[in-house]
């Protein structure tokens, strides 16, 4: 042989993957300018390490090629066929890859991967013009080196002329062309289980259309009930009179507001969820009844001269986050006398809506416990929150609600979570809080943000507020995604389990058969997706799968004319699609029962397979 098979195999690698790191590198450049050309060495690096498994296929298949009884032309023509195929596969792959991982949306999933394909093929294509002759004589091509690259590419893309130099020699062995079959099959397979991947892409983003137009749907109705309510509990406000001294060196006079929170605040809620239809679509929704009941102590600290307070204008405020949610007027007694409350706030600390009212209160009653006692009754969506503002506070929920999710700063000291309902119960003191009880307006709160190591600023309302959402755990949206995430799973098990089959019976699965497959699994999703819409997703699921699973046996009984093949093929699918049903069920320990079923899959399609002939071996059967 006049050239090394190796060496050529090494060049065709490194040459083609430069073109293609090349590509990458003037493409980068060209987005973010000539400061990425000292990268060609990493992406070179990485486009070698990324293409090694395709091209060991294609050396793989080049060893068998090279001893199929074929005429020169069909050798070249397989050759330049299948690189076409690794191209298509590493294109799909790409963007695939890119667009899980967030850098692609759908509507660029296809430019991406006609760009990768066309980015591919150019690169080996250019790579064969350039070691034509190498490819020839590695193919054991006599003749060859007396045509130029030209006339060996016309021999590819023409029939063979009587006068053509280039012939087969005759001294090659034998082997039968099945492994060859085998290979190519597996080729092509391995490229339609990545061409249906492309479906999945536009179904997940269908599925995330239906979850965008569910969520508009719940804001809607949310904004004409009542939002999601963050409350603060009863806090006075009284204005201080003081002197400051200005840029041109003279005192004046200057007014803030000084706030003091209760000594002691007990919450007891008891909250109601209320289910609403639009459309298709159910809106959760919540009434609440709450009572806030404690007392104030307010001392003065040393910084505050008591003289300077304007206790005529003191008001006592409450904070909420809509109006709209306030069912009945609030009943507020303080110190044994009852309260209006009007809307608005003088201070922004613990939020911008709220509620005030003007009350008695003078220097005789600083350091004497003041009683109020405060009933309302309040409708919101989804989440309810308090912020803790005392001395010392305890706060009970109860609700028939089973599936709550409590969230925010603080976790419930107790709770009980069961079918007919939650309670819970969350417990502050002094300690908990990072401010005092009397403090100043706009005192906001200095914590260190560990993304950056920096001081940064937040108000006590996005910093301590703690509560319960109430969470609707059949989403079926969430559960629809979770299965799509398996699909390439489903796809690549299903095409395994027929090309297994297909060589054990002896009767050739086409190509356009296994996409009308590809095609029939990918529609399970859709069916998940509407049916979970109007039934129980349980339900839901098992009638896609069932229909999926009868759809494929019936239609693998009519191709191989069995109905025990039907059966396996029902039993398969059957135990597939349980087993992805159970791991979308599952949440901790999906990783460990997903690897474990994937090994068993694995072991017994091993164990199936292990008596095929893949070589072919002359007067063997394909299967025995």
């Amino acid at each position: 042989m006049k050239y090394n098979s190796i060496i050529t195999f090494f060049a065709f690698w490194f040459i083609s993957s430069l073109f293609v790191a090349t590509g990458i590198t003037f493409y980068f450049t060209y987005l973010k300018g000539w400061d990425q050309l000292p990268a060609l060495l990493v992406i070179l690096l990485l486009t070698l390490a990324g293409s090694l498994p395709g091209f060991l296929l294609l050396w793989l298949s080049i060893y068998l090629m090279r001893n199929a009884r074929i005429t020169p032309k069909k050798r070249l023509s397989r050759f330049f066929t299948q690189l076409f195929l690794v191209s298509c596969m590493y294109g799909i792959l790409t963007g695939v890859l890119f667009y899980f991982a967030g850098l692609n949306h759908a509507d660029r999933f296809l430019p991406t991967v006609f760009i990768t394909i066309t980015a591919i093929v150019l690169s080996t294509f250019i790579t064969s013009y350039l070691l034509m002759h190498r490819i020839a004589d590695l193919f054991s091509i006599v003749g060859a080196e007396n045509l130029s690259t030209a006339q060996i590419f016309t021999c590819i893309i023409s029939p063979i002329h009587k006068n053509t130099n280039m012939e087969i020699s005759e001294q090659q062995p034998e082997p039968a062309k099945s492994a060859n079959n085998y290979l190519l099959k597996g080729f092509i397979t391995g490229f339609l289980i990545l061409l249906m991947l492309i479906p999945t892409i536009f179904i997940d983003n269908l599925i995330t259309e239906r979850q965008n137009r569910q969520q508009e749907v719940v804001r809607e109705v949310s904004s004409k009930w009542a939002s999601a309510q963050t409350l603060s509990g009863p806090f006075l406000v009284v204005p201080y009179n003081y002197s400051v001294t200005n840029n041109d060196g003279k005192i004046v006079p200057a007014k803030k507001n000084i706030i003091m929170l209760p000594e002691n605040l007990h919450v007891v809620g008891n909250v109601i969820p209320e289910e609403r239809k639009r459309s298709i679509y159910t809106v959760l929704l919540y009434k609440s009844d709450l009572n806030f009941k404690g007392n104030f102590n307010i001392k003065i600290p040393e910084d505050i001269i008591p003289t300077n307070l304007d206790f005529k204008s003191a008001r006592i405020c409450f904070s909420l986050s809509d109006f709209k949610g306030i069912e009945e007027e609030m009943a507020l007694t303080y110190n044994g006398e009852p309260v209006l409350f009007s809307p608005g706030l003088p201070v922004a600390d613990f939020g911008k809506t709220g509620l005030s009212a003007p009350v008695k209160f003078d220097s005789s009653l600083l350091n004497v416990p003041i009683n109020f006692e405060l009933s309302m009754k309040l409708k919101g969506s989804s989440q309810l929150h308090f912020m803790p503002l005392s001395a010392n506070s305890s706060y009970q929920l109860t609700s028939p609600w089973p599936s709550p999710s409590f969230d925010g700063n603080a976790l419930p000291g107790k709770h009980s979570v069961s079918e007919n309902g939650f309670s819970a119960n969350w417990d502050f003191n002094q300690a908990n809080l990072p401010f005092g009880m009397v403090m100043s307006e706009n005192d906001i709160t200095k914590f260190e943000n560990p993304q950056n190591n920096q001081v940064e600023y937040d108000t006590p309302q996005n910093d301590l507020s703690f509560g319960v959402s109430l969470v609707q755990p059949a989403d079926q949206y969430d559960q629809t995604l979770r299965c799509v995430k398996y699909a390439i799973l489903i796809i690549g098990l299903s095409f395994a389990f027929f090309f297994i089959i297909e060589i054990m019976q002896r009767k050739p699965f086409h190509p356009v058969q296994y996409v009308l497959v590809g095609i029939a699994l990918v529609i399970f999703y859709s069916l998940l997706l509407s049916l979970s819409e109007y039934i129980l997703f349980d339900y839901a699921y098992l009638i896609a799968a069932l229909a999926t699973v009868l759809l494929i046996s019936l239609y693998v009984k009519a191709h191989f004319k069995s109905w025990k093949t039907a059966g396996i093929f029902f039993g398969l699918l059957s135990c597939l699609y349980a087993c992805i049903f159970i791991l979308i069920r599952l949440v901790d320990t999906a990783l460990i029962v997903g690897s474990i079923g994937l090994f068993v899959i694995l072991a017994i399609v091993m164990f199936a397979s292990r008596k095929i002939n893949w070589y072919g071996n002359p007067g063997k059967n394909a299967y025995e």
